[in-house]
């Protein structure tokens, strides 16, 4: 009777700890974190799957650019012809264009809204365009030439005689220009002084369409400092006339080797297609030695780039470039070819003697994980650049070395998935651009030679002093008007944590890697806006993830899981949780038993539906000796000591 009593006691006993627990909530979640995000609702341009609709358009620019290097006055000059194509809804009076190099003097917004102190985005202030003899015309037979344009800042404006059809109208736009190559350009581009003569990193450096979408119409904002680009697709044919004894590399093709190569270095170009091992074309002893590495030797030579379906080119030119090459091996069974370029003071195993290792490696990786590498050519340059990337091309430092040199060449080619492929906005949307490519710059490191360096990319927990700092901003946060001390959070590490907590926890692996992919396959050379990427994933993957885009993307909400007690419940246990966090999360626990079995369950974020707390029966025939949340650590729980049951803290 007594032991019956007991039993009894004991049941309601844990009845009302149950009640208490339930009845003590933090907040009400219902008009909280799991409202609706915002406006979603698809249309006939962009669907409410994440797809371009069946009226979806965009508008197109092809690019024919000569210029000429002029090494002694570090000048470019040249002329570009650009054949525009209007694809859209309505008739246009007129074009916008970037003039980026505009950047470069003492009166642009750049210059007048960089700090006293300076930052990474410094640039020189004695440059800017000369601009000569614009010309707009419609196609066609007599159609009227305008000369009318405007400059400011770093956008020009180019009026038509008469407006470009619709749906499929086209013109041209061409101009002369020349501008003062900056030697130092925003850390993006400029020139570098070596012992065997100058590295030219030619970047924003022709006059370029502004983007005319179905979101904004013309996207004209000026070029600042960390805002990046948004270009549209085109094909580009492009000729750079340099000293003779010069190499130039750049994106796409090369389509004259015969002008401007020895037959030695033909034949060199075409073992290294052939080769996993880097050949060298020009070898560090023939560096600067024009008598056997060039094909004349006086006056100029024209280098010949063709490339098609991309948003824009960059080239490298100098005289005292080592140069090796070696095969890319892609998934359909097609080649590609990674290059490096580097002067003598970059050479050497630990340094650039591995760029093209680190580079094929790169290529190959994202091609077989996410979707394959486009272009025939990947250059590594190295040059006065901490690391910037273009189609086929990354300008990253001459100084780095061994893990360093590793990291930002696979960053930098990892770009050509985001945003050269996937056609983002970076200008106002870094984290599809700089985020998603952190993440998966993550699965790059772990895979690349057994781990040979090390994967500390993406450890969540590191950085909760961030995200519990007062003056931090939500992710979506512009890039130009983000908090220095912020960006490098808000635009590369919070939406890659994001993802991998996505990837890692949320969906698991399966699903997320394949609404990824599709995400990347459906906006390969379009231009998708947060709302597809947040569309595409959840219907791809079957999940409502509305709840973690508006916590994670749109709010400073935290993650903080709590286990509050675990209880004897007759035979089993209740595990008494709440979310204390602004933010909520599925609730994975790791049960440990008395004979030292572990088992795992899943409790989904609907558990947070009603309230932010919950007690989870725990059915179970041995006695459990300890409960955890998360124990491989992948979410950003802010407050790990009450992770655990029971808690250490509290252990004699």
């Amino acid at each position: 009777m007594r032991q019956l009593r007991f039993k009894i006691l004991l049941f309601f006993s844990t009845i009302l700890i149950c009640f208490s627990i339930q009845g003590q909530q933090v907040k009400d979640n219902k008009d909280g974190a799991f409202t609706e995000l915002g406006y979603r609702q698809g249309s006939a341009y962009r669907t409410a799957s994440g797809k371009p609709g069946p009226f979806y358009w965009q508008n197109r620019a092809d690019y024919a650019i000569e210029v000429t290097l002029d090494e002694e006055n570090n000048k470019i000059k040249g002329k570009v012809s650009i054949t525009y194509k209007n694809n859209s809804p309505e008739a246009l009076d007129f074009v916008w264009l970037y003039l980026e190099q505009n950047r470069f003097t003492d009166s642009s917004r750049g210059t007048l809204t960089s700090p006293i102190q300076g930052n990474r985005y410094d640039g020189d202030t004695d440059g800017g365009y000369a601009i000569n003899n614009v010309k707009a015309q419609l196609s066609g037979r007599n159609k009227s030439v305008s000369n009318e344009y405007l400059i400011d800042d770093t956008r020009m404006q180019v009026f038509f005689a008469e407006p470009i059809p619709a749906n499929g109208g086209q013109a041209t736009v061409s101009m002369d220009f020349e501008y003062k190559i900056p030697q130092k350009g925003m850390d993006r581009m400029g020139r570098l002084k070596v012992k065997d003569g100058t590295i030219y990193a030619m970047a924003q450096w022709y006059p370029r369409l502004a983007v005319f979408d179905d979101v904004s119409g013309w996207n004209t904002e000026p070029y600042l400092g960390a805002g990046e680009f948004y270009l549209g697709y085109g094909d580009f044919d492009y000729k750079i006339t340099v000293p003779f004894d010069h190499i130039v590399v750049g994106s796409g093709e090369l389509i004259n080797p015969s002008q401007v190569l020895t037959k030695i270095q033909q034949d060199s170009l075409k073992k290294a297609s052939q080769s996993d091992e880097r050949v060298y074309i020009i070898s560090p002893d023939q560096v600067n030695k024009p008598a056997t590495t060039r094909p004349k030797q006086e006056g100029t030579m024209t280098w010949h780039f063709k490339v098609q379906n991309a948003r824009d080119v960059a080239f490298a030119s100098s005289k005292s470039f080592i140069w090796d090459a070696a095969r890319i091996n892609l998934p359909s069974g097609k080649k590609a070819m990674a290059q490096s370029v580097y002067p003598i003071e970059s050479d050497g195993e630990g340094a650039w003697g591995r760029s093209t290792e680190y580079s094929k490696a790169s290529i190959e990786h994202y091609s077989e994980m996410w979707y394959e590498y486009p272009y025939p050519l990947a250059v590594n340059v190295a040059a006065e650049i901490n690391g910037m990337e273009y189609p086929g091309v990354n300008f990253c430092s001459w100084k780095s070395t061994g893990e360093a040199l590793w990291g930002v060449t696979d960053h930098e080619f990892g770009h050509n998935w985001f945003p050269m492929i996937v056609g983002s906005n970076e200008r106002r949307h870094a984290w599809m651009d700089e985020g998603f490519n952190t993440f998966i710059n993550y699965y790059s490191n772990k895979a690349f030679n057994n781990e040979e360096y090390s994967n500390d990319l993406i450890q969540t927990r590191n950085y909760i002093g961030w995200l519990t700092n007062e003056e931090r901003e939500p992710l979506v946060t512009a890039p130009d008007r983000a908090q220095t001390n912020n960006l490098g959070m808000i635009a590369y590490m919070k939406p890659a944590l994001g993802l991998v907590m996505l990837r890692e926890y949320v969906l698991g692996e399966e699903r997320f890697d394949r609404a990824f992919r599709s995400y990347i396959k459906t906006w390969a050379y379009k231009h998708p806006q947060p709302n597809d990427f947040f569309n595409h994933m959840e219907s791809v993957a079957g999940e409502n993830l509305n709840w973690f885009w508006k916590g994670w993307f749109y709010s400073n909400s935290n993650i903080d899981l709590a286990i509050d007690g675990v209880y004897p419940y007759g035979a089993n246990y209740v595990v008494a949780l709440s979310s204390r966090g602004e933010m909520p999360m599925p609730v994975l626990l790791e049960i440990t038993y008395e004979d030292g079995e572990k088992e795992r369950k899943m409790l989904p974020v609907e558990i947070w539906f009603k309230g932010n707390k919950w007690n989870h029966l725990l059915k179970v025939d041995k006695k459990v000796v300890a409960v955890e949340i998360d124990p491989d650590k992948i979410i950003t729980d802010i407050n790990v000591a009450n992770d655990r049951w029971p808690m250490k803290i509290y252990q004699q």
